[in-house]
């Protein structure tokens, strides 16, 4: 019987984890340019490809420049989604009388448009950042308490009473069962919340602002700049990549025995 031989450096190479999406983006692309060519598509409808590519080039400075503010209340707002989600995740999860009283409340919340509602922060807190950075806050905190109380809830029960028989307090349970158990649902709820995060604070923008990423998009939409709104748009797209990376190496740090995380082992005869 052969021994198991180590991956080769081009099997690694294919198997990394950036590899697929950057051959599937590059497939999109060349798809996109083809299809402008075969239908004659004019560039007032959708752009080339090379025409988004020359705009990121030479706007680069000024779109780098506009996507600081959107950065800083995509963070804040996701930060503040973390901050009070997972304690109210925990008290719902954790009593039957908060549950009923808030958890209908959250759903009926996410049945409101934040588009609707967003007007209302400007009136209320001005043009300033603190819009921004709530309307980040309300997309990103629901999958967040969504995704803690699914957590908490599917701790094993026994698991729980063992605890408790050994004589640990209430925060050491919570810390060595219920906190550990609940992680790998906490962080999916923050994935999702982090890429939401950018969303809102772009619809934060769209009603009141003058800078930020959203407010390029709503300038070039005004003025038929497709190059310019396309290049916002992969601007938006790599900064929610980034975040999402940014949280799931977080991940990987603090629960790297969850099974989701184990390296495939490739055998080769």
């Amino acid at each position: 019987m052969a021994e198991p031989k180590a991956p080769s450096i081009f099997a690694k190479a294919v198997n990394a984890a950036w590899v697929r999406p950057v051959l599937l983006l590059v497939l999109i692309v060349v798809i996109w340019d083809l299809t402008i060519r075969l239908f004659q598509i004019p560039a007032y409808q959708i752009p080339a490809p090379a025409d988004v590519v020359a705009v990121l080039l030479s706007d680069w400075p000024e779109l780098l420049r506009q996507s600081w503010p959107t950065t800083y209340a995509t963070l804040c707002g996701f930060l503040l989604s973390a901050a009070f989600g997972i304690p109210v995740a925990m008290l719902i999860a954790g009593s039957k009388t908060v549950e009923s009283y808030v958890y209908p409340l959250l759903v009926f919340s996410q049945s409101v448009p934040k588009v609707a509602i967003a007007p209302l922060f400007v009136v209320w807190f001005g043009f300033g950042i603190i819009p921004k950075v709530i309307s980040a806050f309300l997309l990103g905190f629901f999958p967040v308490v969504v995704s803690a109380v699914q957590g908490f809830k599917s701790v094993d029960p026994d698991m729980v009473d063992l605890a408790r028989a050994m004589q640990g307090s209430r925060l050491q349970v919570f810390r060595a069962v219920n906190l550990p158990h609940a992680l790998p649902a906490i962080f999916s709820g923050l994935k999702v919340s982090v890429t939401l995060a950018v969303v809102g604070a772009v619809v934060g923008e769209f009603v009141g602002s003058n800078s930020g990423i959203g407010y390029v998009l709503q300038r070039s939409i005004g003025t038929f700049d497709l190059p310019t709104m396309f290049a916002a748009l992969v601007i938006l797209a790599l900064l929610g990549v980034v975040l999402f990376w940014i949280v799931d190496r977080v991940e990987r740090l603090i629960i790297p025995w969850h099974v989701s995380h184990r390296e495939d082992i490739v055998f080769t005869a």
